[in-house]
């Protein structure tokens, strides 16, 4: 009998370059002001939630409602025709009635003539749990003047849970999460834009998914914090 051919040497062991974290600019001033400043390419798509009325005092309740109205108009007009604008919104309760956030973005987005591409609802606390003064769910909307989603790219309709939060104001980790896959998908974005970025959780997440981030914050102590925060993966929020 022949001895059995040698072996072939193993391959050697080759180290996988971790994703590529994406970089991330902070600035302190009007988010607002910022989108005029220049217009936004493709690449660019605005992943926000907007300031509701106890974030703003200065303001009367109506006048908060009309210059809610106009900022989401302005926000989904500052995105390039083929860009996409992101919204996360949780209604409120006022004087025993509900202000439909979500109703508000839809009338703004109506304005800069734009159309829905994605309605969500983010459960924010397991169905059937009755809550008080705060929907047990928020809308996560996206718009586009020129994008359309195929059909092949649908995903669910509920995010199932909210997700961790850096402050009581954030969207949730788990919100990100699908707003940022909704964009990897299905839009040309390799840049995150957060005008009213708070305390950055949607730039963390978008960063530990490879993408670049810019986010504006008008107090300079979210702005801060905006800087530092950091999304894992496998851990959560750091």
């Amino acid at each position: 009998m022949h001895p059995p051919p040698p072996l072939p040497p193993a391959a050697p062991t080759v180290a996988l370059a971790p994703p590529r974290a994406g970089t991330r600019t902070l600035h302190v001033g009007d988010g607002l002001a910022w989108l005029a400043s220049a217009a936004l390419p493709a690449t660019h798509a605005v992943v926000t939630s907007m300031p509701d009325a106890s974030e703003r005092p200065d303001l009367p309740f109506d006048a908060w409602r009309a210059w809610f109205i106009d900022a989401a108009a302005q926000v989904c007009t500052a995105v390039a025709p083929d860009g996409v604008a992101v919204f996360y919104q949780t209604d409120v309760l006022r004087e025993g009635r509900w202000i439909d956030k979500g109703h508000l973005v839809a009338l703004g987005a109506e304005r800069a003539g734009v159309a829905c591409l994605v309605h969500k609802v983010v459960c924010r606390a397991a169905p059937g749990t009755p809550t008080y003064g705060r929907p047990g769910y928020a809308h996560l909307l996206a718009f586009s003047r020129d994008v359309r989603l195929p059909t092949a790219l649908a995903t669910p309709d509920v995010v199932p849970a909210l997700g961790e939060m850096s402050w009581s104001k954030a969207m949730g980790t788990a919100a990100c999460e699908a707003a940022v896959a909704f964009l990897r998908a299905a839009t040309p974005c390799r840049v995150v834009v957060d005008p009213f970025c708070g305390h950055g959780t949607v730039l963390a997440v978008a960063n530990a998914h490879g993408l670049d981030a810019i986010g504006v914050e008008c107090v300079r102590r979210r702005a801060a914090r905006a800087r530092r925060l950091r999304y894992d993966l496998g851990t959560g929020l750091a």
